[in-house]
C-alpha cells in the first residue's frame, strides 16, 4: 500500500478496528471507519454514496457484530442478519467503484466442529458447524464465498483472512457479549479488585483455543495486503493453543487473584479444539511477535487503566 492511500475499515468499535485505525493513521493514510465516521453499512444506498464520494483504495472488512457463546445464543438473529447485510453491501460497492483490494475477515468458527487439527484452509465446509455459533459462522462463510464469486466473475481482488481468536486492548470484556479471553480478563480483574473468593469459568475448562494478539493481526493484515493475492483464504495464527483451564490459571497468576477457580460444567464448552494450520502465511514470511503471556499482561494493564 502506498503512503496516503484512502482506507476504509469496517468493524464494531472492536480491538481490530482500533488497532488498524491507529496503525494507518500514524502512517499518514487517510482512514475512515464505519463507527468513527458514522457510515451506515446496513444501508445499501448509504454505502454506495460513501464509495462514490470517498473512493477507498483499500478496504478491511470485519464483523458488524460478534461475541462469545452467550452472545451467539442471545443475539443469533442480529449476528446473521447484520453481518450478511453489511458485508454484501460493502463487497458489492467496493467492486462497483473499483477498490484496488479488499480484505475480508472471517473466523476459525467457520471450520467444522470436528475436523483434523491443526485446521487447514481446505477444511471449510467439510462437516457440520458448532451449533453455539452457527448463525454467525454461516454469515461469515457466505462472505467468504461472496469474495470468491466476485473474484471469479469480476476479477475483483478480494482476499480472505482467518484470524485465530483475537484479544488485546479494546477487546470486549462485557460478560454477556465477550469472547473467552475478554470475559476472563474482566472476571479476574474485578474479582481481584473486590477481593472475591472465587471466579466462575463457563464449561469444563477442557476446550483448547488458539489466541492472537490484536496488534499482531493488524501487522498481518498490512503484510497480506502487500504480499497476498490468492483466491484461497489464509489462516492467521500463532501455531499453538492452550486449554481454557490453563488460560484461566495464567490470567489468575498475572492478575494477582488469590481465590479459587470454579468451572461450571452446566455451561456449554463449544468446539473442543480450534487450532489452525498457519504454514501458508509462515511460508510467506510472517510470524507473530507478542507472546501469550505478554499479550495478557498488556491487556490487563489496559483494562485496569480504563475500567478499574
Amino acid at each position: 500500500m502506498k503512503k496516503k492511500s484512502r482506507i476504509f475499515i469496517v468493524g464494531h468499535k472492536d480491538a481490530v478496528e482500533q488497532s488498524l485505525f491507529s496503525h494507518f493513521s500514524s502512517h499518514g493514510h487517510k482512514v475512515i471507519s464505519n463507527t468513527r465516521n458514522r457510515i451506515d453499512v446496513l444501508s445499501q444506498n448509504h454505502v454506495q454514496k460513501f464509495f462514490k464520494d470517498f473512493k477507498p483504495e483499500y478496504v478491511f472488512l470485519g464483523s458488524l457484530c460478534s461475541g462469545g457463546i452467550e452472545a451467539n445464543q442471545k443475539y443469533a438473529a442480529q449476528f446473521i442478519y447484520e453481518n450478511l447485510e453489511s458485508q454484501n453491501n460493502v463487497i458489492h460497492a467496493a467492486c462497483t467503484f473499483k477498490t484496488q483490494k479488499l480484505m475480508y475477515f472471517t473466523g476459525s468458527c467457520t471450520y467444522p466442529r470436528v475436523t483434523p487439527q491443526p485446521m487447514k484452509e481446505e477444511s471449510l465446509l467439510t462437516g457440520p458447524l458448532e451449533l453455539t455459533s452457527e448463525p454467525y459462522s454461516i454469515a461469515k462463510i457466505a462472505g467468504t464465498k461472496l469474495c470468491e464469486a466476485y473474484r471469479l466473475k469480476y476479477r475483483f481482488n478480494a482476499i480472505v483472512a482467518v484470524p485465530a481468536t483475537l484479544y488485546g486492548p479494546g477487546a470486549d470484556s462485557n460478560l454477556e457479549t465477550a469472547h473467552v479471553m475478554g470475559a476472563l480478563i474482566g472476571k479476574f480483574c474485578r474479582a481481584t479488585l473486590k477481593k472475591e473468593k472465587q471466579v466462575v469459568v463457563w464449561g469444563t475448562g477442557k476446550p483448547r483455543r488458539e489466541f492472537l494478539y490484536v496488534d499482531d493481526f493488524a501487522r498481518a493484515c498490512v503484510f497480506l495486503m502487500d504480499h497476498y493475492n490468492d483466491a484461497s483464504m489464509i489462516n492467521v495464527g500463532c501455531g499453538y493453543d492452550i486449554s481454557i483451564r490453563e488460560l484461566a490459571v495464567l490470567i489468575k497468576k498475572v492478575s494477582g487473584f488469590r481465590g479459587k477457580i470454579i468451572f461450571d460444567s452446566s455451561k456449554p464448552d463449544g468446539t473442543m479444539r480450534k487450532l489452525m494450520d498457519n504454514s501458508r502465511i509462515k511460508k510467506l514470511g510472517w510470524k507473530p511477535k507478542v507472546s501469550l503471556q505478554e499479550g495478557i499482561c498488556r491487556t490487563l494493564e489496559w483494562y485496569r487503566r480504563i475500567k478499574c
